[in-house]
């Protein structure tokens, strides 16, 4: 389960000098259904859950720390692991294999792409943050697909980067 934010209690003080709760502490908590993908970003280890109660489309990606599920990510990285001997190839659970079989790229649910607005390499390549065109939750995708699904983005995203420097030619003109 990963916890929501906790709200803490509000004290005031009693005309005898002690304090009481306005407020009960709020944990409301919700409960893991199961872990449907696993990626890193940043070095950092995040798992795409689905939640109890709640439609695929309220899935979200939490940091490894934050999961108080054991059995459900070990279930998860087993049945990764089975699916790859299965198909005969041997790989660790990565961004591409998660996003393959439960969590298909943005790419791959038709969406368009509006803006990249930043790169990192992974171990599986170099890849970008793309922000979809009416979505507010940006999405890293390789590079290798945005290069060929959003040629004019990615040159775009780089024309915005380059920095030109003066010749000592064009400082005498």
């Amino acid at each position: 389960m990963a916890p929501k934010k906790p709200r803490t209690p509000k004290r005031r003080k009693t005309r005898h000098g002690e304090p009481e709760n306005v407020e009960e502490a709020e944990h409301e908590e919700f409960e893991v259904e199961k872990v449907v993908g696993r990626r890193v970003v940043a070095g950092k280890v995040e798992y795409l859950l689905k939640w109890k109660g709640y439609s695929d489309s309220d899935n979200t990606w939490e940091p490894e720390e934050h999961l108080h599920c054991p059995d459900l990510i070990h279930a998860f990285l087993n049945s990764q692991e089975d699916s790859s001997e299965s198909e005969g190839s041997i790989s660790n659970v990565s961004t591409e294999n998660s996003n393959a079989n439960d969590n298909p790229t943005g790419f791959d649910r038709g969406l368009e792409a509006e803006q990249i607005l930043g790169a990192t390499r992974s171990s599986e390549g170099l890849m970008f943050l793309v922000k979809w065109k009416d979505l507010d939750e940006p999405e890293l995708v390789f590079a290798r697909e945005a290069n060929v699904k959003c040629p004019q983005i990615v040159i775009a995203f780089y024309e915005e980067r380059i920095i030109w420097e003066a010749s000592p030619e064009d400082d005498a003109q």
